[in-house]
Parts: structure tokens; C-alpha cells; sequence
């Protein structure tokens, strides 16, 4: 047993953990409630955060211009406004996934590719299941783990009884739990024949960044992806998954091939457009709210700045 693959210590009933473990018992209750009462209330908390959130919703907007500036705008503030709706069937498919049951869902899951992982297990040869922060991600990654044997990175919470539940919640599925910091547990893991699923589509900052394009724009990304290919030699295979209506389609790619090479951006270029392939199959199920483009090459971007208009993206070499 390690730190990876069990819980940490429940934290205590303190009166400063009282606002956390009711907001958890509220969790706990809702991964309950039957799946079509889940995605109806999931759709007014939508409507209520796209109503009430506007720095959010900012940061939706200026990303869906930046990325989509060949659409209309009719057409980007529809997708804006559905990606709300995701979000808050998101908070219920999270809660499932941790505390609920799968059984009416699981019916209705197609799962295709995992012939590439079935291979690679038989090679003895590790696994980074590359994807992207969808609101999908948690409910497709426990009826993944239902058929492989998956680990999973994660950020670690301020918050103990956040951190705590959290991790509990991913370990009734998952193999192991790595945090971010912990890369030598995650190297181990992958030397081993393990497999790790990971997302690496956020804007973290670090040594190890650097600018990909994503969409044609230049995003901060972070190299981890090359790196552990590098030093593991395990394969990086992309993992689609959306949500139509009540079913769920995932699908495991085949390998990147010829992945790792020596050179860094290009290889973080290459994770990059296969997790934009992603996002073109699910746009609204895609995580727009989180300010991926913040820094540019040249500092930090006034994109999200209120009071400004929608941006365009800078001229090619700008």
C-alpha cells in the first residue's frame, strides 16, 4: 500500500470543515437521485452560473472567439450557453462517478479501441491515456476503469475534507491516485506496465511549459506528457469520450506514433491537436470556462480583462 493508492486520514467534524462536509453530504445525496432528475436539475444549476457567473462566462466567451473565429457569433454564444448545461449535468456525473451507481448507465456505454490497450498490456509496456478536461472526464473514466486496469493524476485539494473525499471517491474505481507532485510514483507506475490516464490542457505554471498551439493559438502548455514518454517509454494514446442525450461513447485511439521525439514543443504540439480533435467531437461538453490562453508569448493577455470587447485572434507570426 502507498500513498497513491489509498485515502488520506477522514479529516475531522471540526466547525471549520462544517461548510465542506455538508456541501459533500448534498454531493452524496445528489450521485443518488435517479440519472434523468440528475440531468434535468443539472441543466438550472447551468442556467443559473451562466446566469450568475459572469466572469466565468467571460472566460467561456473570449475562449470560443479565440478558438472558433470562422463561426458566428449566433453560433459561438449557443455553444457558450450549452456548455453551461454541461457543466452542471457535470456536477451529478461527478458525484456519480464517485458515490453513485452505474447501473442504468453502463447499458448505454459504447466502448471502442480497447483492442490498443488490451495489445499494449500484453507487450508489457506502460500507458498515458492522454485526454482533456471535458465534463465527461470522471463518469467515462470509471466505465473505462470498469474494462482496464487505470490510474489517474490529479491536483491535490487545499481543502482536507475536498482532498479526502475526492480521492476516496476516484479509488473505488481507479488503480492508484497520483497527485501532480508526485512524478516519481507516476514514473514507477508506467515502468511497471501501468496505465495512467492524464489531462494535460490547462494552464499551469512551471519550468517545464512551454507555447503549443491549440486552435491556432498559442497556449501555455506543460511538457509532462514528452517527458514521461521520454523517460518511461510507455505509449501516449488519446482517449475520446462525450456524452449524446443519456449515452456515453468512448473511444481509445491508437497510439501516437513515433512519440516521443527530441523535440519538446513538437511533441506537446502533437498532444495538443489530438485533444483539439477532442473538443471538435464534444464542443459543449468541453471545460471553456477555464482561462486557457492567460499568458502569451509576449506576457500576460488582456483577453479575459472585463469591459472589453471579444477578442480575435493576432495574424499568423504576430
Amino acid at each position: 500500500m502507498s500513498a497513491a493508492d489509498t485515502p488520506p486520514p477522514r479529516p475531522s467534524f471540526a466547525p471549520r470543515n462544517w461548510p465542506m462536509w455538508l456541501g459533500l453530504a448534498l454531493m452524496v445525496t445528489a450521485a443518488r437521485l435517479p440519472w434523468l432528475w440528475q440531468r434535468a436539475i443539472g441543466r438550472g444549476i447551468g442556467w443559473l452560473a451562466w446566469h450568475l457567473g459572469s466572469t466565468r462566462r467571460r472566460a467561456a466567451e473570449v475562449n470560443l472567439a479565440l478558438c472558433f473565429p470562422q463561426q458566428t457569433p449566433e453560433w459561438r454564444a449557443r455553444l457558450a450557453r450549452e456548455s453551461f448545461d454541461a457543466l452542471g449535468v457535470g456536477l451529478f456525473e461527478f458525484a456519480r462517478a464517485w458515490w453513485g451507481s452505474l447501473a442504468p448507465i453502463e447499458r448505454n456505454a459504447t466502448i471502442e479501441g480497447l483492442e490498443h490497450l488490451h495489445e499494449l498490456q500484453a507487450q508489457g509496456r506502460g500507458v498515458l491515456l492522454v485526454s482533456g478536461h471535458f465534463m465527461t472526464l470522471e463518469m467515462c473514466g470509471r466505465l473505462l476503469c470498469g474494462q482496464v486496469p487505470l490510474a489517474g493524476m490529479y491536483r491535490r485539494h487545499r481543502n482536507p475534507v475536498m482532498e479526502w473525499a475526492v480521492k476516496r471517491g476516484r479509488l473505488r474505481y481507479a488503480t492508484a491516485m497520483f497527485a501532480n507532485s508526485d512524478l516519481r510514483g507516476a514514473v514507477r507506475h508506467l515502468k511497471r506496465g501501468g496505465m495512467l490516464w492524464y489531462a494535460p490542457d490547462q494552464d499551469m505554471r512551471g519550468k517545464d511549459s512551454v507555447f503549443a498551439p491549440f486552435f491556432g493559438m498559442p497556449a501555455s502548455t506543460i511538457t509532462a506528457t514528452h517527458q514521461l514518454a521520454r523517460v518511461t517509454g510507455c505509449a501516449v494514446v488519446p482517449f475520446f469520450h462525450r456524452r449524446e442525450g443519456g449515452r456515453y461513447i468512448l473511444r481509445v485511439a491508437p497510439p501516437l506514433p513515433d512519440f516521443p521525439s527530441e523535440d519538446a514543443v513538437a511533441d506537446t504540439a502533437r498532444v495538443n491537436a489530438a485533444i483539439e480533435a477532442m473538443v471538435r467531437e464534444a464542443p459543449a461538453q468541453y471545460l471553456w470556462i477555464h482561462r486557457r490562453f492567460k499568458r502569451q508569448p509576449q506576457g500576460r493577455s488582456n483577453y479575459y480583462d472585463r469591459g472589453r470587447g471579444l477578442p480575435t485572434p493576432p495574424a499568423p507570426g504576430t
